[in-house]
């Protein structure tokens, strides 16, 4: 019996990496005004972009619900598969809590649940890890400890570019979002214990702060884990392969991906959006 990988559409996997490993995506919802969308699926990265630019209804986002779980987890089932699922940290979105009401419904099925804790490829890189461990032959348990294990040591940060999604979104004042716009502050979010938080905030150039994200990354680069480092944007390729190209000079992974963020993470983040997401080594 083989384990198949399920994640939800906020891991932020690139199409490439998703048919790879044939990883299972649970879309989250995308609402503009009366009209919802299903994240991967009615919206791709490009057209949310667009999306926003024609509409005159501010994104909401919406967490994928207990039926659509069950859907895929009794077709995967009746092709004689096990299931693993990482999904969004559960302080962020009702998603996870679905996915395991969703598992309560089949009784003693072969399924397995994970709160990443986490968000884009915080996830999508537990998720990657536990594909691989499947590919190796460890058991649905095993893959459960490894990848539980795992979580705490998932490292995340963003740099935003305008904060004007924040304040959209409801996490800024109108008055801090023109401030802090007109004094070009870009914030490091960063996620800690399955919530974001911003340690840090930097006046001037976008490229000054990239410049600071980098760092945040590499003053640690002794105990970064060297299979996967991801670098995900929002409409920032430029800036993206620019990190992704000094992350690949200093040789500190073996994977060293770009993926774009989906319209549920760039709906809270905005365009210019650019990240580092990788793991630490485990030292124990």
């Amino acid at each position: 019996m083989s384990i198949k990988i399920v994640t939800d559409s906020t891991a932020d996997l690139s199409p490439e990496l998703i048919n790879r490993y044939g990883i299972n995506i649970v879309p989250l919802s995308v609402t503009f005004g009366e009209e919802v969308y299903l994240d991967g699926i009615d919206l791709t990265p490009e057209t949310f972009l667009e999306k926003v630019k024609t509409s005159p209804d501010f994104p909401k986002t919406g967490q994928a619900n207990p039926a659509t779980f069950l859907e895929l987890y009794r077709r995967l089932l009746a092709e004689g598969h096990e299931i693993f699922f990482v999904g969004i940290s559960s302080d962020l979105s009702g998603t996870y809590a679905s996915a395991c009401l969703a598992a309560a419904e089949l009784g003693d099925a072969p399924i397995a649940t994970v709160d990443s804790r986490n968000l884009s490829m915080g996830i999508g890189i537990l998720a990657l890890q536990a594909a691989e461990l499947a590919e190796q032959g460890f058991s649905l348990s095993e893959i459960v400890a490894r990848v539980t294990g795992m979580t705490s040591r998932i490292r995340t940060s963003f740099i935003v570019n305008s904060l004007d999604f924040l304040y959209k979104g409801g996490r800024l004042t109108r008055t801090q979002a023109l401030v802090g716009n007109v004094l070009q502050i870009h914030p490091r979010i960063e996620v800690i214990d399955g919530k974001m938080s911003v340690p840090e905030k930097f006046r001037g150039s976008k490229a000054k702060a990239n410049t600071r994200l980098l760092e945040w990354a590499t003053d640690n680069r002794e105990n970064i884990d060297d299979n996967w480092i991801s670098v995900t944007h929002c409409d920032d390729h430029e800036s993206a392969l620019q990190i992704a190209d000094q992350l690949r000079e200093m040789k500190l992974a073996r994977n060293i991906v770009i993926t774009q963020a989906g319209a549920v993470i760039s709906t809270h983040c905005g365009p210019g959006t650019v990240g580092i997401l990788y793991l630490e080594k485990d030292q124990n």
